[in-house]
Formats: C-alpha cells, sequence, structure tokens
C-alpha cells in the first residue's frame, strides 16, 4: 500500500527519533524529515513554505518539546495517536481516489487534518492549506512559481545511519524570487559588465530618462524598423541608470527584461498565468524603483487569453501602469505598434519613441568600441583601418538592412580586406 519512497520516509523517521532518543514518534518528526526529503521538499516549496525555517523551528521543538528516554534504555519509540491516524487517513484517502499507493503528498495532505498538532499548526504559521497540498499532488499547481529545472539544494540523501539528513539550514529556500523565475536583471548583467557599451544614441536615451522621470504616463515605447538596436537601447539604459549623474528620482532603479515565454510556459489550468503574473507584479512591488522592459511588447495583446475569453497580459499590464508606481519600458516595429494602437486603453498609457537606423559613421564608431571585445571572441588581431574600412561597403551592398549597435559590432566583416 505505502510506496518505496514513503517506507523510506517512514523508516529514517523512526531512525530520526531513536538517534535524539525520544519516548515518540510524533507528526514533527515525520515533518521534519519530509522537509529533507527530495519529494517532500518539492511539495512544501510549491506551497510556499520556507524550507530553511520549518526546518530550524522543527528541529528547535524536537529538541525541546519532546520526552527523551534515559541514556542506556532500550525501550523504542511509540506511534502516537496522531501519528497512527495520518497513516490510516493516507491509506483511505488513496483507495477513494482509486490508486494503490500511498506518496508522501498523500502523507502531507493526511497531516493536515491533525489540526490540533504542532505539524499542522506549523505549516497553517507557514500559509499552508490542505487544498494547496491536494492541488499540487492533483493538478500540479503551486502555490509558488519555481525556476523551471531548478536542482534541490544539497543534502538531501538521506544518511547511512538511516537519520535524516542535516543538510545546510543557512541555505535559500527553494521556492525562489518570480524575478529570477520570469524576468532577468539588467542592472545586475551591467553591473557584471555582461552586457554591449552603447555607442551613441545620446538623446534617444536621454528622451526615454525624461519620459520615466515623469509622475504618470511615465511607460516609453521604442518603435523603429527590425535591427534598429531597439534592445541594445535598453541594455544602455541599464548602464546609464548605474551612473552617479542620474537624476534624482531615478537613482536606485533596476531594470527587469520579462521573459514572456517562461511566463508562458507550462499553464494548463485557468488562473497559472493571472497567479505568476501576480507573483511578478508583487516581488517588483517590494523593489525600491523597477522598471520592467517588455520586448516584443504587441505580444502582450492576446498572450495567456483562453479560449473566448478577454483577459490577457495586456489587460493585466493596464492596471499596473494607471497606478504609475511600475514603469514599463517596451520594443516593437512600426508594423506591430499598430495591434497596440487598436487597444486604446493600452495606448494612451505609454508614450511612443522613434529609434531611428544609424549613419554609417556611428557604425564605425560603434565598430571601432567594441573591437575589443570582438577580438577577445574570436581569438584574432585585425587592424584598426579595417573597422574603418568595412562601414560603407556594408552599407553600399546591404541597403535594406539596418547597421545599428547591435549589428556592427564587430570588426571581423566579411567585406573587410586582409591585412
Amino acid at each position: 500500500m505505502f510506496s518505496t519512497s514513503v517506507e523510506m520516509l517512514l523508516h529514517v523517521t523512526y531512525r530520526e527519533a531513536v538517534s535524539r532518543r525520544h519516548a515518540h514518534l510524533t507528526l514533527e518528526h515525520l515533518l521534519y524529515v519530509m522537509a529533507h526529503d527530495i519529494e517532500g521538499e518539492k511539495i512544501l516549496a510549491s506551497c510556499g513554505v520556507d524550507l530553511a525555517r520549518i526546518r530550524k523551528e522543527l528541529d528547535a521543538f524536537l529538541r525541546e518539546r519532546i520526552e527523551q528516554l534515559p541514556i542506556g534504555s532500550d525501550k523504542e519509540p511509540e506511534q502516537t495517536l496522531a501519528f497512527r491516524r495520518t497513516l490510516q487517513t493516507a491509506v483511505l484517502h488513496v483507495q477513494s481516489a482509486g490508486r494503490e499507493e500511498v506518496r508522501a503528498g498523500d502523507v502531507l495532505a493526511a497531516l493536515m487534518q491533525q489540526a490540533r498538532s504542532y505539524a499542522a499548526t506549523l505549516l497553517g504559521a507557514h500559509g499552508v492549506t490542505r487544498l494547496d497540498i491536494l492541488n499540487y499532488i492533483t493538478h500540479g499547481i503551486a502555490k509558488t512559481p519555481q525556476v523551471p529545472g531548478a536542482a534541490p539544494a544539497e543534502g538531501q540523501e538521506p544518511s547511512g545511519d538511516g537519520s535524516a539528513p542535516q543538510g545546510d539550514d543557512d541555505a535559500p529556500p527553494t521556492a525562489t524570487d518570480p524575478l529570477t523565475a520570469y524576468a532577468i536583471n539588467l542592472t545586475d548583467r551591467a553591473r557584471a559588465g555582461k552586457l554591449d557599451p552603447l555607442v551613441g544614441r545620446t538623446v534617444e536615451l536621454k528622451r526615454t530618462m525624461e519620459i520615466l522621470c515623469r509622475r504618470r504616463k511615465n511607460n516609453p515605447v521604442f518603435v523603429g524598423d527590425a535591427g534598429v538596436g531597439k534592445t541594445a537601447l535598453a541594455e544602455g539604459l541599464a548602464q546609464r541608470l548605474l551612473d552617479d549623474d542620474v537624476p534624482e528620482i531615478l537613482k536606485g532603479a533596476e531594470v527587469f527584461s520579462l521573459d514572456t515565454a517562461a511566463l508562458l510556459a507550462g499553464t494548463r489550468f485557468r488562473g497559472d498565468f493571472e497567479e505568476r503574473f501576480k507573483a511578478v507584479m508583487t516581488a517588483l512591488a517590494a523593489k525600491p524603483l523597477p522598471i520592467l522592459f517588455i520586448d516584443e511588447i504587441h505580444a502582450t495583446v492576446g498572450a495567456g487569453a483562453t479560449t473566448g475569453g478577454t483577459l490577457d497580459l495586456a489587460t493585466l499590464i493596464k492596471p499596473v501602469l494607471t497606478a504609475g508606481e511600475l514603469r514599463m519600458v517596451g520594443s516593437t516595429t512600426f508594423e506591430d505598434f499598430k495591434h497596440i494602437e487598436k487597444d486604446r486603453a493600452l495606448s494612451r498609457r505609454l508614450q511612443r519613441t522613434g529609434r531611428s537606423r544609424a549613419a554609417s559613421r556611428r557604425s564605425w564608431s560603434t565598430s571601432r568600441r567594441s573591437r575589443n571585445r570582438s577580438r577577445s571572441y574570436e581569438a584574432c588581431g585585425r587592424a584598426t583601418r579595417n573597422t574603418t574600412t568595412c562601414a560603407t561597403p556594408m552599407r553600399r551592398s546591404t541597403r535594406r538592412r539596418n547597421w545599428s549597435s547591435a549589428t556592427c559590432a564587430t570588426t571581423s566583416c566579411p567585406t573587410a580586406p586582409s591585412t
């Protein structure tokens, strides 16, 4: 009836009580072991439990509140009545569901029914309900968004003596920040020097910062042809905000790039997408001065809407922009901006700003500023004059393309003569 993993959990729970010389085998022992188990950790983290905190609280309870046997006593710990009821309830739950094995989630759901136990009270203090556990083990709906592919914390393997692994109680909880899961911190990348420098575009960057300093309608949108460097301008904004001479109202601002694909990926049920977006907005609200960058912002119109529904990402963004507490920066092309103009409620909250293609001289300047990065990447040493001679032939032979700071940042152009 019990799965292999649950049998192992019960065995480790028993060994934990024996190693502490406790007279009784309680639900707190069981929850303590599950907080160190891989499967139990996933369930608790998905329900919003701070694993490091609950481990410390349970360890303190087991050290201070549970009766200990005398040293040298051969008496085995006895199961409490609540412990037995939990296992019986888990078996009945599995039988009523038509399944054959009891898993860790079933035991946790049954544990929540023992409302007078300290274990259930502690989970309730962490905001966990029985419905949260059932939603996760039945439908896979997590209360707290998780980083896709996140590895379990260290110290999760059972120890050789059968006792619960101690692990690192100071390690961060598995329930990660939604901004880590669904956004990229461009400010941190700029501070680490991982972004290419923005050459020129002083006028556009100054205009963007003027819009961001407004009290209302402080949401600029870069509109321009493909390849003119709209995304590069957003990265340049993140670098510019790190300078000391930024306006007082923008000091300490952080730029986050929203990953719309990650926000939509894996949303199987109605409400999943809205829950993720709300978690991202809550995390942004905790920041001093957040700026949200949405590349291809026209894709927000219709993103996340169910069949026959009208609730999409653009609709969720409108109330946030109206309050003016969150600044947003977007980018799109002239053709795609027409989709935003059809939604008049969204377009009136945005301030359009143009982004033209770079001139040949600016492309040459960009190439000169970026040649060191290109040389280190390609492990070559082109002469400086090749940078000068490559910009004009590229412009002549490819007039339909826009050679901006993003596309001209190379010193090894095929049109450059060899030395």
